[in-house]
């Protein structure tokens, strides 16, 4: 994953907050509220994003890495058998141990009352925003794929589909039977099947 593609991302998120925060202003999201992060959030990731997060695990202790990596790893079952799945990155306190580099799915979820029980309330218009960025997003990232958190971690574990990917190298082919019974999205194919949506302002 190139620094520039990196810095890139960032700019999106960054985009995106600013277009975003008169929607948020007066939602109810507090730290240790993590609805989302166990019941409702689909927790989909790019490729790149994933990149990101397998930095930050590397740079974690051996204890700290064995520990999160049991965590994903039972996470990636669960959400196997059709399960809701608590995130991996979740504390003890319910709060999120990736927050400054959590990936977009993460950064567009938000609420105007308390989810429990009905999901979260948004605006129509940030939904419509939420779509644009993460068109934006795979366009970004158009050699990659995006799926649930889990799964991407897990394709990038491979080393011969790290080094395709990270060479900037494209075949869907080799990941074709995981992609199909795991809902992997092309973010090429993706990009290029959705509706124009201008950028946000």
């Amino acid at each position: 994953m190139g620094t520039q593609k990196q810095g890139r991302l960032t700019e999106i998120y960054a985009t995106y907050e600013a277009a975003a925060r008169e929607f948020k202003r007066e939602a109810v999201c507090r730290a240790g509220c993590a609805f989302c992060c166990t019941h409702y959030g689909p927790l989909d990731i790019l490729t790149l994003e994933g990149c990101v997060i397998q930095a930050w695990l590397a740079a974690r202790t051996r204890s700290q890495r064995a520990s999160l990596s049991k965590k994903i790893t039972e996470n990636r079952r669960a959400r196997e058998s059709g399960q809701a799945a608590r995130c991996p990155f979740l504390d003890g306190r319910d709060t999120c141990r990736i927050y400054p580099l959590r990936p977009f799915s993460c950064r567009q979820l938000y609420s105007l009352r308390p989810c429990s029980g009905i999901g979260p309330t948004v605006h129509r218009a940030a939904v419509a925003l939420a779509r644009a960025t993460v068109l934006r997003l795979q366009q970004l990232d158009e050699t990659g794929y995006s799926g649930h958190l889990t799964f991407i971690l897990a394709l990038l574990d491979q080393p011969d589909f790290r080094r395709t990917y990270s060479s900037g190298g494209f075949d869907p082919g080799r990941i074709m039977t995981f992609g199909k019974s795991h809902g992997i999205v092309i973010n090429r194919l993706a990009a290029s099947s959705a509706p124009a949506s201008p950028p946000p302002s």
